[in-house]
């Protein structure tokens, strides 16, 4: 391991988002970076709530004589990777995955065109990147397939239990206690490969084949406006009453909804991890998800697997066990509290220290 005396490890991230999983990572990072040396974080966007905590990448001045880039690889961005182009410093690749551009075609064919672009880059970064970090193995084995090799995984599991901490807001939980009804809860971004498209329809088979009285609440950041009205269309359609679109929501409401909620539901084929599954396991919440991507590997033995060739009906039947069979429901809260057992043996936050300083 290398002397880091001297050293600013400064990260580069493409967009910085409230409430942007890759965001909030290095924000995390930069905690435990600025005790080895200098560290900050620079993005080519960033929302204006961050702009005190995110410099622009054009501000970009190392002010130390050695200095490495830790890049968080998401999405393509042409201006980004011309930045990392002309930079001598050494560059360790942060790969968070990116989402394939099948998913995006219809809805936005020029952000399509930017995820398609990003795997080209990551791929064509490779001969500069002294050191690869992925966020899962399944991320490892992307990266393995484009040439990388000596891949580090490291899971963004630091403080975990954070938002479990939060204070609920009380009168969110009191209204979702006047529903009187089953809450199943499903938390990401509204976004074509998590597939909230999915899980309606198959509200729409449980509710008129299998009986279903329950509420599904769909939570998150609404960034594509195409895709969030086709899903409310799809709702109108079917005219289904018990599932509510939300927004984004601040960590209190959301930690109310974990806490209110019966179970936690995702039909999402494309994660790289996907935190989501271990806030609910911080609450207790049994899971059900579909057996899609790095899924398996952030849940381990702690939710009901459906199998991704399986469509809606087989889901809607894994959902009504998930709601109404104890001795799984109390299986499922055990193993979850085992998995995250195994998710903090090794904080994360050294795992990745320890893989930078090799390369310093």
């Amino acid at each position: 391991m290398s002397d880091s005396s001297g050293v600013g490890i400064h990260q580069v991230i493409i967009a910085a988002s409230n409430g942007d999983a890759i965001t909030n990572h290095a924000l995390q990072a930069r905690r435990i970076l600025r005790e080895l040396g200098p560290s900050e974080i620079y993005a080519y966007s960033i929302a204006p709530a961050l702009a005190d905590d995110v410099l622009p990448l054009w501000a970009y001045r190392p002010s130390h004589t050695r200095n490495l880039l830790l890049f968080h690889a998401s999405m393509g961005q042409p201006e980004v990777h011309e930045f990392l182009d002309t930079r001598p410093e050494p560059i360790v690749l942060m790969y968070h995955n990116v989402t394939p551009a099948r998913y995006y075609e219809y809805y936005d064919p020029a952000f399509a065109d930017l995820l398609e672009l990003g795997r080209r880059e990551v791929e064509r970064l490779r001969p500069r990147v002294v050191g690869a970090i992925a966020a899962s193995a399944y991320n490892a084995r992307e990266l393995e397939a484009m040439g990388y090799r000596d891949v580090r995984v490291v899971p963004p599991t630091a403080n975990l239990r954070r938002l479990a901490n939060v204070e609920p807001r009380a009168e969110t939980m009191h209204t979702i206690a006047a529903l009187a009804r089953p809450i199943m809860l499903s938390v990401g971004q509204l976004m074509p490969h998590k597939r909230p498209d999915f899980l309606v329809h198959m509200m729409h088979v449980a509710e008129s084949y299998l009986g279903l009285e329950a509420i599904l609440l769909l939570v998150g950041h609404q960034r594509l406006e195409r895709y969030t009205s086709a899903v409310n269309q799809q709702i109108l359609e079917l005219n289904l009453r018990n599932v509510r679109v939300f927004g984004a929501v601040d960590e209190r409401d959301l930690a109310a909804m974990y806490r209110s909620s019966h179970l936690f539901v995702t039909a999402s084929e494309h994660e790289g991890f996907c935190l989501p599954l271990v806030e609910a396991m911080t609450f207790g919440m049994p899971i059900v998800a579909r057996a899609c991507a790095a899924i398996p590997e952030t849940v381990g033995d702690a939710a009901l697997l459906v199998p991704p060739e399986q469509g809606p009906s087989f889901y809607a039947e894994a959902v009504m066990e998930g709601l109404a069979n104890h001795a799984l429901r109390a299986a499922l809260t055990t193993a979850e509290a085992t998995r995250l057992a195994e998710l903090e043996a090794r904080p994360p936050d050294v795992a990745m220290v320890e893989a930078l300083l090799e390369v310093v």
